[in-house]
């Protein structure tokens, strides 16, 4: 199964994540060597070394810039991404967004200016995976 392709970030988490469970509630600023994912609730700016994945029913009350972002479920501040951000459908953000590349699946709430600093567009898409 190693040999085949990670098309999503979320595919792309390899080792051992930070990992906030659903149910648990933290506050306060955070900050990441690796990767995240956020599955409870977080009140505080952050800074993610690696990938962020925000799972559906999770919610991020703050700013948050990390390398790599996959956000499935609640923002409500700033989101800047170093390289690729994929916005589920089941995602709202209410803030900015920066990336370099960006994916936005039909469906996603956005409330906030949208700025990609990479060449390529903005990618629609229809969801099609459950996580």
């Amino acid at each position: 199964m190693s040999d085949l392709p990670k098309r999503r970030l979320l595919d792309q988490f390899g080792a051992s994540p930070t990992f906030i469970a659903e149910g648990c509630r933290m506050q306060g600023d955070l900050e990441t060597r690796g990767p995240l994912v956020l599955s409870g609730s977080l009140v505080g700016d952050g800074r993610v070394a690696g990938a962020l994945s925000i799972s559906v029913g999770a919610r991020w009350h703050g700013n948050v810039h990390a390398k790599a972002g996959v956000i499935a479920g609640e923002v409500l501040g700033n989101v800047t991404i170093d390289e690729k951000l994929e916005i589920g459908a089941t995602a709202v953000i209410r803030g900015s967004i920066a990336a370099k590349s960006l994916a936005i699946a039909n469906g996603a709430v956005i409330d906030g200016d949208i700025a990609v600093t990479g060449t390529q567009p903005v990618v629609k898409f229809e969801e099609k995976r459950s996580a």
